[in-house]
């Protein structure tokens, strides 16, 4: 993902231009949903029990564990090609089906890669369907530390927590035997974007490049009514604030989200607050894939920036807390179930 400064809550003017145009051109048909669902959220969610959104965050923190256990997931590395075969493995055991989505691009760098998108399905058959996605890969540089800044970084919490936190929700629903359609994709090359103080020639969309290629070649026929990306979602001390793009594609979704939130008591993560854009892969789900998608991310208000962490080799496991991993992971099987509920 990209903020102002690497990664900005705010484009360049002309950058905001070709976001917003690329928005409107998929804003009509990813309405639909939410303007049917808007008045149901209340009454479908007073009949689930609170007590029964049993999220384990042991388990999602041991998914981030392992992930970091193979070193930094810089593509084109045998650490990259081995976590990408034990998430395949993992999924397996939960999903219906699961793949791998091969694809080849060229860096900012001038590199060529071969990436892999992981892809995995329950409940392929049934209609009804959501999409639960992060970014698995990490960065190859730490552009923000004071050291080493040339070399791949950890990734904890940048990467390992959304695909931790994701596994461990298929741990929960496999458990409680859901029949909602739900649809898995870990993205390859999200966070390969083009430093800021790069002295090579700018690459237009440098960030999301796996997402990109996903959402460009995406022609299912069951699409998914609605999507979450999970992006830095075990962090101390977190703050999910409602990101404009998230609010212009599903607005509806991130209110439910939010007051889901607050209902389970983990108001103090998912803050009110609105902030700019960020360029994630939520984006190109919706302009490309026009699955209405929002992201759930981390992010520092005051300080106008990420976590002090981010982008540094401090993202390693000492960046992930439990109690982060519980609030998004509870937060996130109450939409599910609600979202079974409605749909079914």
């Amino acid at each position: 993902m990209r903020n102002d400064n690497s990664k900005s809550v705010t484009f360049v003017i002309m950058k905001i231009l070709k976001v917003l145009a690329a928005l409107a051109l998929g804003l009509a048909s990813s309405c639909q949903y939410f303007e049917k669902s808007e008045s149901s959220s209340d009454s479908d969610a007073s009949t689930i029990d609170i007590n029964t959104i049993q999220f384990d965050e042991n388990l999602a923190y041991q998914f981030i564990e392992k992930q970091v256990s193979f070193g930094p997931r810089v593509p084109s590395t045998s650490q990259h090609r081995a976590c990408a075969d034990w998430i395949l493995s993992v999924l397996k055991t939960y999903t219906d089906t699961s793949y791998f989505q091969e694809f080849t691009t060229v860096t900012y760098d001038g590199k060529k890669h071969q990436g892999k998108n992981i892809i995995a399905k329950l409940n392929p058959s049934n209609p009804n369907r959501i999409l639960l996605c992060a970014h698995w890969d990490t960065r190859p540089i730490a552009d923000k530390d004071i050291k080493d800044q040339n070399k791949p970084i950890l990734g904890a919490n940048d990467a390992g927590s959304g695909v931790g936190v994701a596994l461990a929700i298929l741990d929960a629903v496999k458990k409680s035997k859901t029949k909602l359609g739900i649809d898995i994709v870990f993205f390859d090359i999200e966070d390969y974007g083009q430093p800021t103080n790069s002295e090579l020639p700018p690459m237009e969309n440098s960030w999301c490049l796996g997402s990109q290629y996903w959402g460009k070649n995406y022609q299912e026929t069951n699409r998914p009514r609605w999507g979450i990306l999970l992006d830095m979602v075990g962090g101390k001390d977190a703050s999910f604030y409602r990101e404009e793009i998230s609010m212009l594609y599903a607005s509806n979704l991130v209110g439910r989200v939010w007051e889901n939130a607050d209902r389970l008591g983990h108001g103090a993560f998912f803050l009110t607050e609105n902030i700019g854009t960020i360029q994630d892969d939520h984006l190109y789900v919706n302009t490309l894939a026009n699955i209405p998608t929002i992201d759930i991310i981390d992010y520092k208000i005051k300080e106008n920036d990420f976590a002090a962490y981010h982008h540094t080799h401090a993202d390693n496991m000492s960046s992930v807390d439990k109690n982060t991993l519980k609030a998004v992971g509870r937060v996130l099987l109450y939409t599910i179930y609600q979202e079974e509920q409605i749909g079914l």
